[in-house]
């Protein structure tokens, strides 16, 4: 039985970066070079970087993405009426839907690919999503607030959906 030889690449790192990665793995954030490149190739495949017109400007398909902190998204929240949360949270859904089906052909609202569309999420940093029966649970969630994140799922997946906790993790019901 034949075995394919193993491909090399080999890659020259400033001694910044290697300093750098050498750093990651003496503090046991990294395991090794080899698993640390990997999982950027994997988040390369994952966020479509391909796509990034470098410097600053990334575009997933048909929608541009930023990078933003939790901090920014609460006090945008701080300027709508908490009556208009769930609504504007539907909106925001309904956007992400049309951009994940004509951007990654993927149906959000096919329960069957649910798995699909929370490892989507998990990759542009929404949170940790599960599906257990008919609740969802949403472990670090990047919109805290129950009501926007609510609206943002039933949008998105075209539920309906009643919150159950009021904390991270959150959990939410599917009533509809």
């Amino acid at each position: 039985m034949s075995k394919e030889p193993v491909k090399r690449t080999t890659v020259i790192l400033e001694d910044e970066e290697r300093e750098y990665i050498d750093s990651l793995i003496r503090e046991g954030r990294e395991p090794g070079i080899k698993p640390l490149i990997s999982k950027m190739l994997d988040i390369y495949r994952s966020m479509m970087i391909y796509d990034w017109k470098y410097p600053g400007e990334y575009y997933c398909g048909i929608s541009r993405v930023a990078f933003i902190n939790v901090e920014f998204i609460n006090i945008l929240l701080q300027y709508i009426p908490k009556e208009k949360w769930q609504e504007v949270g539907q909106k925001v859904g309904e956007a992400a839907k049309v951009s994940m089906e004509a951007t990654l052909n993927l149906h959000t609202t096919d329960r069957e690919k649910w798995p699909d569309v929370f490892t989507r999420l998990r990759v542009q940093g929404f949170g940790d999503f599960y599906l257990r029966d008919k609740y969802f649970i949403i472990r670090t969630p990047f919109i805290n607030t129950p009501e926007m994140l609510c609206g943002f799922m039933e949008g998105l997946l075209a539920v309906r959906l009643e919150a159950k906790t009021l904390t991270p993790p959150l959990v939410f019901e599917i009533v509809g």
